[in-house]
This record gives structure tokens, C-alpha cells and sequence, in this order.
């Protein structure tokens, strides 16, 4: 290879690649003069831009035409207009959030199948149809406190919920309580390791000493027997109680004794146990007091809600060496819009149907991830019956049938009524209920519920609002998926022309909201230096 010239400046040289090479190997070669991040790299922390960065550099703020009102396009518009960057903000539907959307009575829906559903959930009762927990190190947590949005605690995991695998054995009106499989699948499992360690079978691995810290732990992990009995798990209050204890010498009746090692381990009752350690899942988490829908609300009210066009549907996007284009129609109407940079934040998937002449590559980049058929059912009740009847406060019950979970509200505790998430399943099982109607998928939830709960379930349901967010317009899918590995993924990650790409997808946090803040956020931070240095 011949030597670069000397005249030649590093853009000129990236040009050039560019040319000759595409958008990846642009990417590439950037990465290797180490100009673009790369997976190992960490994200340095997030400065906003600001007005003095432009009049302290005799710099003016630029025109940025976002599509898609979600939370990645709502916060690319907040963060460039503490700048004084000239936003518009173009979504399709006819409000802000995208998948953050929260249901209240009055809320009208039709889906691609043509099922239109008005809720009419009573005052003061809402579904999260979409994001519904914050874990609390997300910077969804900034950005609420930020915005002055208030949080509450939301109960992500429940010791007094149920367990109901159908698969298994278990049988209606028969599920058993998540602290109880806890009890009795920790209890044997710690019997089992207390007699392989007695036993000598882990000599090779550890000291004496090791080995009696280890029997120690298990003994109180487990709630097991010593060494007399064998170690031996025989069921605790850990298992929980018939009736619980009372005044005087009301000691209250123990829950016992456990089925046997095997029975318990044929139950499966283990699997669903390892969620609550996952990073995004543990507790405490968090929810915006009043519905989920605070969030974009207040990044719309913050961003002004003039520079947001509802109803627009974008129809065209144009990139050129002075700026883009994009076109669009909103109340029947074709309009369009120039301006210097543009920011990409809808669903990958339908960026890629939109007429554009931004290359081959990137059409096939967004084409490629995979999307997550997602569905939800929110159920009003006239009492709160999982309280007053089970002591039930928040919290999920999971299940092996297609419903997969039952979310019991984590606000409203001891009011009257109340909504339980009837069902929020993915991927085949979501398809089945996407093929029905509202009335045939209420019916469905309703019947599945009642094994576990009971008549209640049914004689005291009033409403409800289901949603198939494969089939919701504008969406398309639950959430989607990139191979981060992939070239097509690396080539998002960086502008083609004017044209820069953000959302969930572009994280590594996909499907929560906080992935989209911190795509948003790198964007800003990207077409803010370009704008800089320009």
C-alpha cells in the first residue's frame, strides 16, 4: 500500500475511505485512528450541551428534525434544546412516549387488525402498558428527578405471590406460595450440598475450615438440620403459615411439612427464582406516581409542545451535503421539513420502509434486528380482593401457562379497586392472544386466572384494556434486539451523512427506557461535537 500524502488531511483520508470502502469500513477505519468507540470502551459521563458552548466559540445552534416521539426522540430534543438547537420533533400517533404509554379510562386504541378498544378503567385506576418498573440505578431516575417527576416504590418481587405451573402437576386452586417454593427448593438444595460436603465428596476443593463455614451457611441458608439428623430439610416458617401467630400463645400454624426432594424439584418451581438477582430486576424498584406517562409528559412540556408535531407520518428522508429533508402528512396533508442534521429514533424496522438515500448498508442494518412480540391485559376489579383475601401488596406470580405472569398493582394498597395485569407475555404466547379479539383475549386471561385465584377473578372483574404491541401501528413490535457484534449494528452507531440513529435498540439495555436515555444522550453528544468542530 502506498504511503497517504502528506497534504492529505485525516477527514479528506476518512472521506476517502468512505468512498471507496462504505459506511463500515468508514467505521472501521475510524476505530482503528481511534476515533470511534469501540464495544470495550465505556461511555464517558454525560455533559448537556449548553448556550455558552456556542457563544464562547462565535458558533450558532443548528436545525434538528427528530423522528419519532418516543422517549429516545423526546430526550434528544430536551438535551440539544438546553443548547438552543431549533427542534422539531415528528410523531406518528397522537401523543408523545411511544412505548411508555399508560391506559386511563377514555384512552381509544385501534390496532393493525382493526380492533378498536376505548378503556374505561375508573378514576384514578391505570395500566402501564408498556414500561412499568425502573430499576433505581437507571438514569431514568435522573431524569425523573430532573423533571420533577415523583416516584414510588413498585413491588418487583412478592414472597406472599403465587407459583403455578400447570406442566407440573399443579392443579386448580392448588398453586403454591413463592416463599414457599423458595423455602423448599433452597431447604434441599442445601441438604444435598451439606451431605456431599460432610460426606467428603468436596475434599478436593476445600480446606476443613471451608468446609465447616460452608456446612454453617447451609444450615442457616436452607433451614436445615445439622449433622445428627443428616441434614436433613424438614420445613420451617420459612415455608410460611396455615394461620398466622396471635396474641398470647397463639404461636400460629406452620405451613408443613414439605413434599418430598422429588416432588419439589419435578414442580420446576426453581426457574423463576434467578430473576430477582438480575441487575435490571432487583429490588427496589421504581415507578412514576400517577402512571408511567409522566415521563414523556413532562419531557414534552419541557421541550414545548409546539415543537412537536402529532399525526405527522414520515413518508421521506433526503440526505445531503447542506442538510436533509424529510417528508411527511399529518391531517391529510403532505408537508416537509429541512433541516441541518437529522435524528432517527423510530423502531429500526420501520426507519428501514421509509424512502431514504442513506445506502443499501444502512437498510440492511435496520433491517436486522430482531423484533419481540409483547402483549399485555389490564383487568379492573371492584375490590381488591388479592389483599383482603390472599395479603397480597404488589408483586408477581408466574406461571408455565401462555398468561406467563400476573402483576398485582404496586399503588392503591387498601383503597377499592383496583387493576392487575391479567397477562404480560411474549413471543408465541403472545401471538396467541394477538389473534384474538379484546372480548375473546379477556375471556382467555380471565379463565387461566381463575385456577390460581378463584370465581373472584371473574365475579368481580369490571373492565378491561388489552394491547398487542406487535400489532399496535407505529410500533410494531415489544422491543427489538441487536446482534452487537454484527457490522450492521457498529454502523448505526455512527452518523450516515446528517443522519444520526438513537433508541433502546442502539444499548445495552433494550427494551427499557433507560437504554433509550442513554442513546439519546451519546447522539446529542456526537452531533453536538460535529456541530463544534465543524
Amino acid at each position: 500500500m502506498g504511503s497517504v500524502s502528506p497534504n492529505l488531511t485525516r477527514r479528506g483520508f476518512l472521506r476517502s475511505v468512505g468512498v471507496s470502502g462504505g459506511a463500515g469500513a468508514l467505521f472501521a477505519t475510524m476505530g482503528a485512528l481511534g476515533l470511534a468507540p469501540t464495544e470495550a470502551q465505556a461511555a464517558p459521563p454525560f455533559k448537556a450541551p449548553g448556550p455558552s458552548d456556542f457563544t464562547l466559540t462565535g458558533r450558532s445552534a443548528k436545525k434538528v428534525v427528530i423522528l419519532g416521539g418516543g422517549i429516545a426522540g423526546l430526550t434528544t430534543a430536551y438535551e440539544l434544546g438546553k443548547a438552543g438547537y431549533h427542534c422539531t420533533v415528528l410523531e406518528a400517533r397522537s401523543r408523545t412516549g411511544g412505548r411508555n404509554f399508560t391506559v386511563r379510562g377514555g384512552t381509544e386504541q385501534t390496532d393493525l387488525d382493526g380492533h378498536t378498544q376505548r378503556a374505561r378503567f375508573s378514576e384514578g385506576i391505570y395500566m402501564n402498558a408498556g414500561p412499568a418498573r425502573i430499576a433505581q440505578w437507571m438514569v431514568t431516575m435522573d431524569y425523573c428527578r430532573e423533571l420533577g417527576v415523583p416516584v414510588e416504590v413498585f413491588t418487583n418481587q412478592n414472597a406472599s405471590a403465587f407459583i403455578y405451573n400447570e406442566s407440573a402437576g399443579m392443579t386448580p386452586g392448588n398453586p403454591v406460595r413463592y416463599r414457599t417454593a423458595k423455602a423448599d427448593v433452597n431447604g434441599y438444595v442445601s441438604e444435598l450440598l451439606a451431605k456431599a460436603t460432610d460426606q467428603g465428596a468436596l475434599d478436593a476443593r476445600l480446606t476443613a475450615d471451608d468446609k465447616s463455614r460452608l456446612l454453617s451457611f447451609l444450615q442457616s441458608f436452607g433451614s436445615i438440620g445439622n449433622k445428627t439428623s443428616g441434614y436433613a430439610y424438614t420445613g420451617t416458617e420459612h415455608r410460611g403459615f396455615v394461620t398466622d401467630p396471635g396474641a398470647g400463645n397463639d404461636a400460629g400454624v406452620v405451613l408443613g411439612p414439605p413434599p418430598s426432594l422429588s416432588d419439589v424439584f419435578a414442580s420446576n418451581v426453581g426457574r423463576y427464582f434467578s430473576f430477582e438477582f438480575g441487575y435490571d430486576q432487583a429490588m427496589l424498584m421504581f415507578q412514576p406516581i400517577g402512571g408511567m406517562d409522566q415521563i414523556p409528559k413532562a419531557l414534552t412540556r419541557a421541550i414545548g409542545a409546539h415543537r412537536v408535531e402529532l399525526g405527522a407520518v414520515v413518508t421521506g428522508l433526503t440526505n445531503s451535503a447542506a442538510g436533509v429533508e424529510v417528508t411527511y402528512t399529518q391531517n391529510g396533508k403532505e408537508r416537509r421539513v429541512k433541516a441541518d442534521y437529522c435524528v432517527a429514533t423510530m423502531p429500526p424496522h420501520l426507519i428501514a420502509r421509509i424512502p431514504h438515500n442513506l445506502g443499501a448498508d444502512v437498510t440492511a442494518a435496520l433491517s436486522g434486528f430482531r423484533v419481540t412480540n409483547v402483549g399485555k391485559i389490564g383487568l379492573e376489579y371492584r375490590s381488591r380482593w388479592w389483599e383482603t383475601d390472599y395479603k397480597i401488596f404488589g408483586g408477581i406470580t408466574e406461571t408455565d401457562m401462555d398468561l406467563q405472569h400476573i402483576w398485582y398493582p404496586s399503588y392503591g394498597h387498601l383503597g377499592e379497586r383496583g387493576l392487575i395485569i391479567g397477562y404480560y407475555n411474549t413471543g408465541n404466547a403472545a401471538n396467541v392472544y394477538s389473534a384474538l379479539s379484546p372480548v375473546e383475549r379477556e375471556a382467555r386471561a380471565v379463565a387461566q386466572g381463575v385456577k390460581i385465584h378463584g370465581e373472584k377473578y371473574r365475579t368481580e372483574l369490571a373492565h378491561s384494556f388489552s394491547i398487542a404491541w406487535h400489532r399496535t401501528p407505529y410500533l410494531e413490535g415489544g422491543w427489538v434486539s441487536p446482534t452487537y457484534s454484527s457490522p450492521g449494528y457498529q454502523l448505526l452507531l455512527r452518523p450516515a451523512g446528517r443522519v444520526y440513529f438513537a433508541g433502546d435498540w442502539l444499548s445495552h439495555s433494550v427494551a427499557w427506557q433507560h437504554g433509550a436515555f442513554v442513546s439519546a444522550r451519546a447522539a446529542v453528544t456526537a452531533l453536538h461535537q460535529r456541530v463544534m468542530t465543524g
